[in-house]
């Protein structure tokens, strides 16, 4: 009789916390996607103010980005660097770190990439790649972790002294591109000397997409189980979560604010050096493409779920890869699908402070 009455009560319990995994995952779903569409309600009014049918253009970013296999093709090609620059923000905003600093990181990793492969070329292919990618890698979480350090040690705020790093990267990048490493042969566009054709990680098997997307997938999945599966990210959600309570603890919250700038970054310049190595050959202005800065808006759709942000990447490479198309039959600017991601990411953070707040996402009083 006593096991009849004392037998339920885990079952129950374990029945409550199941439903509320889902209403919490249900929640990080549904807000996200209701920004999404209030966006695009506020870009079509927009485009009616400038004489374009919203649901012509609709169609056509459809089309441009997801209706066949040349769309996918480029839309995949766009999302490659997306997912890498997204980690970069969303890695550090797991110890609580708004770090919006991926353009820097991925064009110093860019150049880093192709010093290293010009100066090695005629080694062996691979060797010569893998030196690109750990040369990338260690600059851009450099770069990356001046921001860390500034925000443990000095109190400077994250987000403003990431961004002020970006404009310092990108006229350094600048300098040594016009200047002391400028390849005397490249004259209307200056830029590095070539890495050369052995170097060049070519493109998947069948397939008009580099390898860059490969790298990004593999990152996340990797940073999605460090995060969630590890000691070490556990250890940097408690900071996230609480810094006071991480030091009560005994966490080294400086070493892991550190590891979390420096993977981010890390994760960046291995875009910078995918773009190097299998689209431009050499590093060059082209670079400058702002990957970074809308993977700020990927890595917060993505709710800075390192699993998240591949589908959310592709869903704006999508977007971005049909700019060319609504210029051609519209005649809209190729910068549009700009202000639409725009939109989107000001609706996205309006969606955060409903987290928490809808009563259709909170437990039910018994």
């Amino acid at each position: 009789m006593d096991g009849s009455i004392t037998l339920p009560a885990p079952v129950a319990g374990g029945a409550t916390l199941a439903m509320d995994r889902v209403r919490r995952a249900a929640e990080a779903i549904c807000i996200p996607v209701a920004a999404l569409l209030a966006a695009m309600m506020v870009f079509g009014v927009f485009m009616l103010l400038v004489g374009k049918n919203p649901l012509e253009v609709y169609a056509l970013i459809y089309k441009g980005g997801f209706a066949s296999a040349f769309a996918w093709q480029n839309t995949l090609q766009r999302a490659a660097p997306l997912i890498l620059t997204a980690l970069c923000v969303a890695l550090p905003a797991q110890a609580g770190l708004i770090v919006i600093g991926a353009e820097g990181a991925l064009v110093l990793g860019g150049l880093a990439a192709a010093v290293v492969g010009h100066a090695l070329s005629g080694g062996s292919p691979l060797a010569v790649q893998l030196a690109m990618a750990i040369a990338a890698m260690a600059i851009g979480g450099a770069w990356i972790s001046l921001a860390g350090v500034l925000r443990h040690y000095r109190g400077v705020n994250e987000t403003i002294s990431s961004l002020l790093l970006t404009y310092i990267a990108i006229a350094l990048f600048n300098h040594f591109v016009e200047g002391p490493l400028r390849d005397p042969a490249s004259l209307n566009k200056p830029s590095t000397p070539s890495i050369g054709e052995a170097a060049m990680v070519g493109h998947l098997p069948g397939m008009d997409v580099h390898w860059g997307l490969v790298f990004g997938v593999v990152f996340c999945v990797c940073a999605y189980f460090l995060v969630r599966y590890t000691v070490f990210g556990f250890a940097l959600r408690i900071v996230g979560g609480n810094v006071r309570a991480a030091r009560l603890a005994g966490l080294a919250v400086g070493r892991l604010v550190l590891l979390s700038c420096f993977l981010g970054g890390a994760a960046a310049g291995l875009a910078g050096m995918a773009e190097v190595a299998a689209v431009h050959g050499s590093a060059n202005a082209s670079l400058i493409a702002g990957y970074g800065y809308a993977g700020i808006l990927v890595s917060f759709i993505a709710r800075h779920n390192p699993i998240a942000i591949t589908p959310v990447a592709l869903l704006v490479g999508g977007i971005t890869a049909s700019g060319g198309l609504l210029q051609r039959r519209l005649g809209l600017p190729d910068a549009t699908v700009l202000v639409l991601q725009g939109i989107a990411f000001m609706m996205i953070l309006a969606g955060e402070t409903l987290y928490g707040r809808l009563r259709i996402f909170q437990p039910r009083a018994h």
